[in-house]
């Protein structure tokens, strides 16, 4: 996997980005996404989970942690941890079979979690600048070797 940057001027552009990582996801990666609320992480996700062959509606799972999708070509382990009041919730959902299994995991507010994320994962930042359009989005995707 390479470092990459894309630059997306609609929901539709960021979607497709997302596909695009999807369809190239391979068993057991982790990947955090990391962006501001209302910067379309879950238009992303909801791309990624298109690209690994999902049907089914996604949606944040604020309330739940996880949501697992499990029909497409890999398995799919959607978390938000934004609302995680301390990363001992991470165990009771059984995180490890998730981030060291044969699907894929996207880590929403991973920073929240940094001292259990793998030592190797991918990380995609998405970023607004009102500057170049409301619809204009960052995306950077790096490696992460810890």
């Amino acid at each position: 996997m390479q470092d990459r940057i894309w630059e997306s001027f609609a929901p539709e552009e960021t979607f497709n980005i997302g596909r695009e990582i999807g369809e190239n996801a391979l068993p057991g990666q982790v990947y955090t996404l990391i962006g501001d609320l209302g910067v379309g992480k879950t238009v992303f996700t909801q791309g990624v989970a298109q690209g690994l062959g999902i049907t089914e509606p996604v949606s944040s799972p604020t309330f739940t942690i996880v949501q697992v999708y499990g029909e497409g070509r890999l398995p799919f382990y959607h978390f938000d941890v934004y609302r995680i009041g301390d990363v001992e919730e991470m165990d009771e959902i059984g995180y490890e079979d998730m981030f060291y299994g044969d699907g894929i995991c996207l880590i929403e507010w991973a920073n929240l979690i940094e001292e259990i994320l793998p030592d190797s994962y991918v990380q995609i930042t998405i970023e607004k600048d009102l500057e170049k359009g409301f619809d204009y989005r960052k995306i950077e995707m790096k490696k992460i070797e810890r």
